[in-house]
């Protein structure tokens, strides 16, 4: 069991304000696998005047230098990859071959990439009779969620570095333990104290405090829409800047030209991606009437192939979701799918045989989903696709944007000039045409309720930036 019994403040592992602990569950087995510090809002002002105390140094420091330790944080995440998949895997679920690719690989392409990201930004320029510069906005909070654990805190915490700010860390208290690796890696490479501290715990304790703190000047947030309201109400009394990545609904495209055989495998796969425990998950397959019982046996016969299991196991293309709470939820919205009239395809809300332990959901498609059932309109977080069908290009569009959510999209076309033209309709941060791959040097973020700001390549970096004017 790997536990862990102190928090990471000012360079060094300190005793928390409190003896309250919380166990990490292997999402698999569902036995203990670690055990964290519940911090305090104590740690928090500890953390945070860490942080305030290192700033003027390292807001100083050239960004270059700055970079270097991005760098050299990403090669030392690098040699403990397998470590970083296996923990993930088990905190989390996702396949473990999966893990190494995106878990583990992830992070380390993104501290790895901030040398080459922080030239592009733009530090300095004259404007008129002004020169116009971009400074550090000052100490972040970053709240992490468990989903995709350490690559949301290296999407926060590799461009904070590099900006110039310092940061103070709440990771998950679901998934946390990549974190205390990732701080490990931290230590090891020398980063100046304070630049970087960890304070776990609860989201009412400690992700309360960051939110409210007056010496925090940021608060970067990745995870529910719920909570993500209670950050901005939180954050609005010191005016903070807030930037947050929300929850999503994504609408997948299929036109009546598009090839299905590739298009239905390909949504099905990345509506199902980390058992659909995804933000950007495409879990409404928009498609042509005329092609519904094409599409249905084509998702049907994928999702059944979806082999469900051990995340351990090579035939694994599904693991278990990330706890007990979040498997009942899910199974409440497959059944709220039935309840209201949806055609179930496949899947259900029982337990999968064989699978007595250990988080697991069916995998599920539902056909004939209208706009105003709740399997439609509310993110399951769970492998459940909608398949909806429409009459017109224009109704197709429409039913992607009748949504509260704006975060991805997907759209399917044998002409890719036509593929485009619709994607320019959808309103969401990200579209994917085609089934075009994720760029991580691309900008990540949503419309509408999915939140403001984006992460990822130099567009993360300017998010955590201030503007100022010099007038001559």
């Amino acid at each position: 069991m790997d536990v862990r019994d102190t928090l990471y403040i000012g360079g060094a592992w300190v005793t928390p304000h409190s003896s309250d602990v919380t166990d990490v569950i292997d999402s698999t087995t569902e036995e203990v696998i670690g055990r964290i510090p519940l911090g305090t809002a104590e740690d928090v002002d500890a953390a945070v005047a860490a942080a305030r105390s290192a700033f003027a140094e390292w807001s100083s420091t050239p960004a270059s230098e700055r970079a270097k330790f991005a760098t050299r944080i990403g090669e030392a995440l690098a040699g403990r990859m397998a470590e970083v998949a296996e923990v993930v895997t088990k905190e989390v679920g996702m396949p473990h071959s999966l893990s190494m690719l995106i878990q583990a690989g992830l992070p380390v392409g993104t501290f790895s990439s901030m040398s080459d990201l922080v030239e592009q930004i733009t530090w300095e320029e004259q404007v008129g009779n002004s020169i116009v510069v971009k400074e550090p906005v000052g100490v972040v909070g970053a709240i992490t969620p468990w989903n995709y654990p350490l690559h949301q805190i290296a999407a926060k915490v590799a461009p904070a570095l590099v900006a110039g700010c310092t940061i103070v860390l709440k990771p998950s208290e679901i998934a946390p333990l990549n974190a205390f690796i990732l701080t490990d890696v931290i230590d090891e490479v020398g980063l100046p104290p304070g630049v970087f501290n960890l304070v776990t715990g609860l989201g009412p304790v400690v992700g309360e405090a960051l939110a409210t703190h007056p010496e925090v000047d940021m608060i970067s947030f990745t995870g529910s829409l719920r909570v993500g309201r209670r950050v901005s109400e939180l954050a609005a009394g010191t005016v903070k800047r807030v930037t947050l990545e929300l929850g999503g609904k994504s609408p997948n495209i299929l036109l009546e030209d598009a090839n299905l055989e590739q298009a239905v495998p390909h949504g099905v796969t990345m509506c199902f991606l980390n058992s659909g425990q995804t933000c950007s998950a495409l879990t409404r397959m928009i498609v042509p009437r005329s092609r519904l019982a094409e599409v249905e046996d084509l998702a049907t016969k994928a999702a059944e192939e979806a082999t469900i299991g051990n995340p351990f196991e090579d035939s694994t293309r599904l693991g278990p979701l990330v706890s007990a709470s979040q498997r009942q939820r899910v199974r409440d919205f497959i059944q709220k799918g039935v309840e209201e009239g949806a055609k179930l395809l496949t899947g259900g809300a029982e337990q999968p045989e064989g699978l007595e332990k250990g988080f697991f959901v069916k995998p599920t498609v539902f056909s004939e989903v209208t706009s105003d059932m709740t399997i439609a309109r509310e993110e399951i977080f769970g492998p459940v696709l909608a398949i909806m069908p429409y009459d017109s290009e224009e109704e197709a569009i429409e039913i992607a944007n009748d949504s509260k959510y704006g975060l991805a999209g997907g759209v399917w076309s044998s002409d890719p000039e036509r593929a485009k033209q619709v994607a320019r309709q959808i309103r969401t941060g990200r579209v994917d045409v085609n089934g075009g791959a994720f760029n991580t040097l691309a900008p990540f973020g949503g419309y509408k309720q999915s939140g403001n700001g984006r992460e990822l390549g130099k567009f993360g970096i300017e998010e955590f930036l201030e503007i100022k004017s010099l007038q001559l």
